[in-house]
């Protein structure tokens, strides 16, 4: 992987300041702050790194939440599939979609269980301006010609070393051009499915647990009771177990969210489903062959759930915020058999995709983007249903590669009452947004009720161990040459810029600092 970085470094252009636009939550017009940057190319280990710091991509923009100003703070969310058991509302859907499969039932009344709530995407909606803002700012025709201009300077500079020196260091140009001549900003937020008013599970107790099991509990403390000593072991003994206990516990024993996602189906049953999972790249035939289909399924989307004219839904806006990904494609021998990168899963119903969940498939874990699906669907709670797929899939990557082991959720928002179902996938962790530290949800939810910025590590004498500490090592892209920040900042007039960069250093970290090129023009 050393190498493979080595070759395609991450290339992002820093926005100083914060950015301030509205709120997708509570609305207020200009009440959400961030602090932004494009990515030209990301490699997969520095986007994770990044995400376990609290920075988030939508299409190539890459930005991160002002926690302790923004109206509404989002704190990262991860779950821990490994230990992930689904809940009673989780089987439900599982079930449900398993009746429509085999039978083509419908479950009456249910139609309203995910409601085509447009929280997140207004959000999206928003932040129009903020695009519009970032196609200024990022004027990528003067960056490809500058890079055009560099990388003249720096071949004439080449034709002086060895043949072998040259070759490498000509990739190594070639890779950084491209990367910074391609792509166009974008935004987007996923849409989540929310519980119905009234129905959220009260997240700070613990599971319910079934009134037949704790009849059954009584049962079996009365028996024992009026058993004289020893009769149990006895039993054991002669090999016949009581009723009660092995065979009984053994047969009750709970389904595996795999064992109700793929439970076996009649052979004349009603539908059809398939899940595929598909690069996203214009180059890969499957992408390619399936994008009219996929654009087609979005715009019914937008239409339906957020009245959006159709004129608005173009394909312009869709491969900004769907289609376009600064993540690079890499598969090494360790990795999984689909590579890292950024990928659709399309869900393909007797021969049409009724829904799309756009994920980001890391070194440490499976991050979902965004969703849509076919309106028409969405009586089988579709929201659900895929990210109980997208949480089995992370354990099946798993098995091949052993560190990627957590399925992240993208924001918790605590403040938001119809944000709050992401806290109902557990096990999950909150990421503490001054130590970058995960901290188990239990052990968050008493102080967010009781403010909606906290501090979640408890621990008052612990800092960010991934903070800064050497910005000269910092790399930077300066006047067609590659250099790090100790000797570009003796170039440097202007206090502005300092205080920038070092933003830029303090929100990344020392070892994305150290990794990523910083374009400076």
């Amino acid at each position: 992987m050393a190498s493979w970085n080595a070759l395609s470094p991450s290339i992002v252009e820093y926005f100083e300041g914060e950015d301030f636009y509205r709120c997708g939550y509570c609305k207020n017009e200009s009440g959400s702050r961030s602090h932004g940057m494009w990515a030209h190319s990301m490699t997969v280990q520095d986007y994770q790194d990044l995400i376990d710091r609290g920075w988030r991509r939508s299409g190539k923009y890459v930005y991160k939440p002002v926690m302790n100003q923004t109206c509404c703070p989002q704190y990262t969310i991860r779950c821990r599939p490994l230990q992930f058991q689904p809940s009673k509302s989780h089987k439900k859907v599982l079930k449900k979609m398993l009746k429509f499969l085999a039978k083509g039932e419908i479950s009456k009344g249910n139609c309203g269980d995910e409601p085509m709530d447009s929280t997140m995407e207004d959000a999206v909606a928003g932040d129009f301006a903020l695009i519009n803002k970032l196609d200024i700012k990022c004027d990528l025709k003067t960056l490809s010609d500058d890079l055009k201009e560099s990388l003249e300077s720096e071949e004439k500079k080449k034709e002086k070393s060895s043949k072998k020196e040259e070759s490498k260091e000509l990739s190594h140009s070639q890779a950084i051009e491209e990367k910074l001549g391609s792509g166009e900003p974008s935004y987007s937020i996923k849409v989540p499915t929310v519980p119905k008013p009234g129905k959220g599970a009260d997240l700070s107790k613990p599971p319910c647990r079934k009134a037949k099991e704790i009849r059954k509990e009584r049962k079996r403390l009365k028996l024992m009771q009026q058993s004289p000593a020893g009769a149990f072991e006895g039993f054991q003994a002669q090999g016949q177990p009581p009723s009660l206990f092995p065979p009984k516990a053994k047969s009750n024993q709970p389904k595996s969210l795999e064992d109700l996602i793929f439970e076996s189906l009649p052979e004349n049953a009603s539908h059809k489903l398939e899940v595929r999972l598909v690069p996203v790249s214009f180059e890969d035939p499957e992408f390619k062959s399936s994008f009219s289909q996929s654009f087609s399924l979005y715009v019914k989307y937008q239409v339906a759930a957020h009245q959006d004219p159709p004129d608005e839904c173009g394909k312009t806006e869709f491969t900004r915020f769907l289609c376009s990904s600064p993540l690079e494609a890499e598969n090494p021998p360790n990795g999984p058999e689909c590579g890292f990168g950024s990928f659709h899963q399309q869900y393909w119903l007797d021969g049409k995709i009724v829904a799309v969940g756009v994920i980001d498939i890391l070194p440490s874990c499976v991050s979902s983007v965004y969703l849509y699906y076919d309106p028409d669907y969405s009586f089988l709670s579709l929201g659900i249903y895929s990210a109980l797929r997208e949480i089995a899939f992370t354990r099946q990557l798993h098995e091949k590669t052993s560190q990627l082991s957590y399925y992240y959720m993208g924001f918790y928002i605590h403040s938001c009452p119809k944000m709050k179902y992401k806290g109902q996938y557990r096990p999950s962790d909150l990421l503490c947004p001054e130590t970058y530290v995960w901290v188990p949800i239990e052990q968050c939810l008493p102080s967010l009720e009781k403010s909606k910025y906290c501090r979640f590590n408890q621990d008052l004498e612990a800092v960010d161990e991934g903070r800064s500490k050497d910005p000269d090592r910092m790399q930077v892209f300066y006047k067609k040459a590659i250099m790090p920040y100790g000797v570009y900042k003796k170039h440097q007039k202007d206090p502005s810029e300092e205080a920038t960069v070092l933003q830029y250093a303090s929100l990344v970290g020392q070892t994305c600092s150290e990794r990523m090129l910083l374009f400076r023009n």
